[in-house]
């Protein structure tokens, strides 16, 4: 019965028996009722939902029940408690529900129950056999890492049969820069009245700060921080630096200055009315950019793009009224997923109506530099040079014999503290201990390695990986570091669902994996087109105030790519094929599942330091965070599961519509249209209220 396999797996993870608990946390230790207080009580919940996992066989089984049922009926404790006790139900139905309609994961679950049945003690067979039921994507980098890795490469290789006709030739020119600013509020909103900016930019932050938080970022920018710690000044800087060498080298011209498109997303709702003039003010107390033109996007900007330009001109050629579409998926305010896609789309944008010339956009993230030294010692090439490839935008057979187009192009990371070794040293090394804990569960730091060997560490020395007629495609990019050339986003239009919170780069791709027949789109991988990434040497205490956020929205990242992936109208198994083993890691046959159990040997590893620890207080925060973030979501996922293919479904009809515009746009103004000609005067003058001075 997988009822009973399921409570064998969690007894032995969390329980010991003649010996330590698997996991190497006790969940039986951790319940202690009698002890009062915020962390104790947030530190039973934990145990007891463990415990109950367990089965009626835990010695504290009737206990952990009625404890949590007790809170589930206090105010101060029920929203915890109840997200909690339905996770006990939740993730015994969805297992029972894997069980009966996969053959494979029924047989992986009874072997691992059996496994832990026999064995007092944790092995690498034992690993296996539970990361087959939890993280199956493990198990096959399990073993020799080289060969796990030469296997990989060899799944990604393309053998290209038709360059590029008209590549890249003058990149400060073709090519749009993009990122994104993530704006939030001052830790300390008491700090505000101190700030020097305007009296009614300081009247609104502190009417900001009353609000509750609706997005949560990685890392990012607080209002008032020093401008050397500030990535909207940092990452304009180096690129300024950047082209300032390109010139110098002769590949770009004098007078060329680089498009920096900027979107900007704040955490709260009353940041809109601040976060334009706040950058303003912060931009023009630094240095200029000579080198670097620079416009900003608020959601109130890309409002004013649907209201002037999209809506009149869907209704006046395609005859369709689409103001709810293009609100729900044009703009910057939101999950990740919804700026990211309108950056690239706004280079389609841009190329029909405010440059023509313009071939591609390529996206940096602003904790992430050009090292042109470093570029030009270890590979013969600087930044822009290596845009010049004809393999971007060629096409080409893959591995499994189907063609593809290498329409996307990705490069890699390395960190600043690393570059001393090399640029072509991995941002995300192979984890030398033995997984423990949590691990057990959900250990994408082994495939993440592997993909980041595999794919972007390649390098093109000789046959079959030559850089001229064979090459690799590539599945795992970052949000920086990546480029799409217009002409295919307006064939093949990807796009990332705006619900997406984390990894919105590696969605971009999946919607369009088998979408198009042949050729299906591809990243190229790119070596040695490698930004140095810095944030941990002026952003650390930024990155430090959003670990909790960044560890829930990993979480939400198991169920939001598992439930997209259901919508698209290929088989799971088929993605999945294509994506492991890292971004296939998200997609699970058992997410909530696994984000519960995540969740909470997480929590339990942390409350083993003891109540009152900086772990205990760390897990506190995550705890309350989870269950207000994944609740909601969980809530959707069982109660109106069609609901999210129904919003992929309106946002693809809302892409479609805007490349369908574009399109026509292009043709109507080519033919010196009245209307159409009308609508690139209001988008130039949009465009020229984004722009941005930098600089005293």
């Amino acid at each position: 019965m997988p009822h009973r396999s399921l409570q064998i797996i969690i007894s032995r993870l969390t329980a010991p028996v003649k010996g330590a608990a698997l996991s190497g946390i006790n969940a039986g230790d951790q319940f202690r009722p009698s002890e009062d207080g915020d962390q104790a009580t947030a530190r039973n919940i934990n145990a007891a939902f463990l415990i109950a996992l367990s089965g009626p066989g835990h010695a504290f089984y009737e206990a952990a029940r009625r404890y949590l049922g007790r809170l589930a009926r206090d105010p101060a404790w029920e929203g915890l408690a109840q997200f909690h006790l339905e996770g006990i139900d939740r993730v015994i139905q969805e297992v029972h529900g894997a069980d009966r309609s996969d053959k494979a994961f029924s047989q992986a679950l009874t072997a691992a129950a059996d496994w832990c049945n026999r064995h007092q003690s944790l092995s690498q067979d034992g690993i296996a056999h539970l990361w087959q039921v939890f993280f199956p994507e493990g198990v096959q980098c399990l073993g020799d890492s080289e060969a796990v890795i030469q296997a990989l490469r060899g799944q990604r290789r393309v053998h290209i049969h038709r360059p590029n006709p008209d590549p890249i030739h003058a990149p400060a020119r073709e090519v749009l820069f993009m990122s994104n600013l993530l704006i939030t509020l001052p830790s300390d909103p008491g700090e505000i009245q101190g700030f020097p900016y305007s009296e009614s930019t300081r009247k609104q932050l502190d009417q900001a700060a009353q609000e509750d938080q609706l997005y949560w970022y990685d890392h990012p920018i607080r209002i008032g921080v020093n401008p050397e710690n500030n990535e909207a000044v940092y990452g304009l800087r180096g690129l300024n630096e950047a082209m300032q060498a390109e010139k110098a080298r002769g590949t770009a011209q004098p007078d060329d200055r680089l498009t920096c498109l900027l979107s900007v997303s704040v955490t709260h709702e009353g940041l809109h009315q601040v976060v334009k003039p706040y950058l303003k003010e912060v931009y023009a107390g630094i240095e200029s950019f000579p080198h670097l033109r620079v416009l900003v996007f608020s959601e109130r900007d890309t409002r004013r793009i649907i209201d002037e330009i999209l809506v009149p001109g869907v209704e006046r050629y395609l005859r369709i009224s689409a103001a709810d579409l293009f609100a729900l998926i044009f703009g910057v305010d939101g999950e990740y997923g919804r700026h990211y896609s309108f950056l690239k789309a706004l280079s389609a944008f841009w190329k029909v109506l405010i440059d023509p010339g313009v071939k591609a956009s390529f996206k940096i993230d602003m904790d992430q530099v050009f090292d042109q030294e470093a570029l030009i010692r270890e590979t013969g090439m600087s930044a822009l040079e290596h845009f010049l490839t004809p393999l971007w935008g060629a096409e080409g057979v893959d591995a499994r014999g189907r063609t593809v187009h290498l329409g996307m192009m990705a490069g890699a990371l390395v960190n600043q503290k690393d570059i001393q070794k090399g640029l072509f040293t991995p941002d995300v090394t192979l984890p030398q201990e033995t997984p423990h804990g949590e691990s057990l569960i959900f250990y994408s730091r082994l495939p993440q390695a592997i993909s980041t060997q595999a794919e972007m560490m390649t390098r093109y020395s000789g046959f079959p990986l030559d850089g001229v007629s064979g090459c690799i495609q590539r599945i795992h990019v970052t949000g920086g570091t990546c480029g799409a050339l217009i002409t295919s986003l307006r064939k093949y239009r990807p796009f990332t669902p705006s619900f997406m919170g984390r990894a919105e780069d590696q969605a971009f791709l999946l919607g369009s994996l088998f979408s198009h027949g042949d050729p299906n789109l591809r990243y190229l991988h790119k070596p040695g087109l490698i930004m140095r990434h810095d944030k941990e040497s002026f952003a650390a205490q930024a990155v430090k105030e959003a670990k909790a956020g960044k560890y829930v929205g990993d979480l939400v990242r198991i169920l939001r790519f598992t439930g997209y992936c259901r919508t698209l109208p290929w088989p799971v198994k088929e993605t999945k094929r294509e994506i492991d083993p890292f971004t296939g890691c998200f997609v699970s046959a058992i997410p909530q599942s696994v984000a519960y159990l995540r969740l909470t040997l997480h929590l339990a590893q942390k409350w083993q330091s003891g109540t009152g620890t900086r772990e205990s207080q760390e897990a506190v925060q995550v705890q309350r965070l989870a269950a207000g973030r994944l609740e909601p979501i969980l809530k959707e996922w069982n109660r109106t599961p069609r609901l999210l293919a129904e919003r992929v479904r309106q946002e693809k009809q809302g892409w479609d519509l805007f490349y369908d515009l574009m399109d026509r746009l292009e043709t109507e103004i080519a033919n010196g249209d009245a209307f159409a000609l009308g609508l690139r005067k209001k988008a130039a003058a949009v465009m020229k209220d984004c722009f941005v001075e930098v600089g005293r």
